[in-house]
């Protein structure tokens, strides 16, 4: 009688036993029945056969799984519709920063004039011309000037031009025919309404966004799409739930928790699949996000950081003074630290499955230790990561206070750095803490599986090593290959 073949989740057949049930075999041991001692001649295989790491599936898992993460994926369902805003709140434009009205348009022409006649002081300079600002005046006196044509493309002005003038020092300096961003002024004079404060970049951030969703695609395949489609939804959870319901005036940090979690269950369950093996990368990712939060509030109360840092936080809080910039600052630190603990509590639990795959009789602290050695090196680079992302992001700023020639105390001390350091150490906190957290859960887990009795797995044969078993190996003949 052929014996059935051998589930990817059991264990290794012993010598002699490849469950495939046919003799011949080119290993020492069993008969052709794929049993030990079996009448046909020649051994059974001696390898076995590995079909994918093995995934928990047995009733009781499943249960004590469902019975944390049903409760919690509800409860964030509840907070999405308790808090979910009809949008942002309108208000009054400033005409400061971001808060003004914009339209396209394209230069159309530029000529190069004198600076003298088209700047408002003719006069030369004769002051010191060595500092910046005299250098700077010095040019605007003496130097070549460029008047662009500008024609507005978009709005109720569609076809208006108006002229612009570029300084010989001006970091941006227009060429004919380059689409640019224009602001408009509604209450200023005719001919001041218009003004150019950008250059459009829409086609290069286009480009670019195309290249990465390729790159994604071919070599992530299905996967790579799944986690393109994850990454639109996460904006679209950004965008549509999280920034509004700030502007709401709702808790920063309340929103943020919704918000992180449900970019968390849809991001992972999406790209890695409905399993035991996300549902514990999705566990340990939520308790490392609470030690966050945590730590988090405690530091930015201790070290009373108000979260108003430059212009654009004040401008926030002159429009909508009832925005808690703390609790702000301290809902940004979550979010920014979710997508790297994906990374990690993913990584750590497929770790952790490939090891139990690769010997199901080791327990759960021989995964741990052994986890826990992937970890280390993880946990070395992806620290060393978050540190230099911040760092690079907030370099013009270290930079500036390298000219001033600043003590490093004096520099960490203001709130301006002192944030980006609560920001960087919080969130290495939990990420380093995520590492032991998700590969003891992801231990206990595969370790504690039970299957059921009366599957393949509780029927499987076990080998014999008895006297019988080894005279009637040796008995066999092997085949030439």
């Amino acid at each position: 009688m052929q014996q059935p073949p051998r589930p990817p989740s059991e264990p290794p057949y012993g010598p002699g036993d490849d469950g495939h049930g046919h003799g011949g075999g080119h290993g020492p041991g069993g008969g052709g029945d794929g049993r030990s001692g079996g009448d046909g001649p020649g051994g059974g295989h001696g390898h076995s056969h590995s079909h994918g790491p093995a995934a928990p599936v047995s009733v009781h898992l499943r249960k004590v799984i469902a019975a944390v993460l049903i409760p919690f994926a509800a409860a964030v369902v509840v907070g999405l519709v308790v808090l979910w805003p009809g949008g942002a709140p309108g208000h009054e434009r400033t005409g400061v920063g971001f808060d003004r009205q914009t339209q396209q348009a394209t230069v159309t022409k530029v000529d190069e004039v004198d600076c003298k006649s088209v700047n408002a002081s003719g006069g030369t300079p004769t002051g010191d011309t060595s500092t910046a600002e005299g250098s700077s005046a010095q040019q605007q006196a003496t130097g070549t000037c460029k008047k662009a044509t500008v024609r507005v493309d978009t709005g109720k002005d569609k076809g208006r031009t108006f002229t612009e003038i570029i300084q010989p020092d001006s970091s941006r300096q227009l060429s004919q025919g380059q689409e640019v961003v224009v602001a408009y002024a509604p209450d200023a004079p005719k001919e001041l309404q218009y003004a150019v404060t950008d250059v459009n970049r829409k086609l290069p951030l286009v480009l670019l966004a195309g290249i990465f969703a390729v790159a994604v695609v071919v070599v992530g395949r299905m996967r790579g799409v799944m986690a393109l489609v994850a990454l639109v939804i996460s904006f679209l959870i950004l965008t549509f739930f999280i920034l509004p319901a700030i502007l709401q005036g709702s808790n920063p940090l309340v929103v943020a928790v919704v918000g992180a979690s449900a970019i968390m269950l849809i991001a992972l369950y999406m790209c890695h699949g409905l399993s035991a093996r996300t549902s514990v990368a999705v566990v340990g990712t939520l308790l490392s996000l609470l030690l966050i939060g945590l730590l988090g509030s405690w530091f930015i109360d201790w070290a009373a950081l108000t979260g108003n840092v430059d212009d654009n936080t004040g401008l926030i809080h002159g429009l909508y003074p009832s925005i808690d910039m703390s609790g702000l600052l301290l809902a940004g630190i979550i979010i920014g630290s979710l997508g790297v603990l994906d990374d990690v509590t993913v990584t750590q639990t497929s770790a952790v499955w490939e090891l139990h795959a690769a010997n199901p009789t080791m327990g759960w602290r021989g995964l741990y230790r052994a986890g826990i050695r992937i970890g280390r090196d993880h946990i070395a680079s992806v620290v060393n990561t978050l540190v230099l992302a911040y760092a690079g992001a907030a370099l013009p700023l270290l930079l500036l206070f390298s000219i001033a020639q600043s003590g490093v105390g004096t520099v960490a001390n203001s709130e301006l750095v002192a944030v980006e350091i609560v920001r960087t150490l919080v969130g290495s906190i939990g990420l380093v803490a995520s590492v032991p957290v998700t590969t003891a859960l992801a231990a206990l887990v595969v370790s504690a599986d039970r299957p059921n009795p009366d599957g393949p797995a509780a029927r499987q044969p076990q080998p014999q090593t008895g006297p019988r078993t080894q005279s009637r190996g040796g008995g066999g003949r092997r085949r030439k290959h």
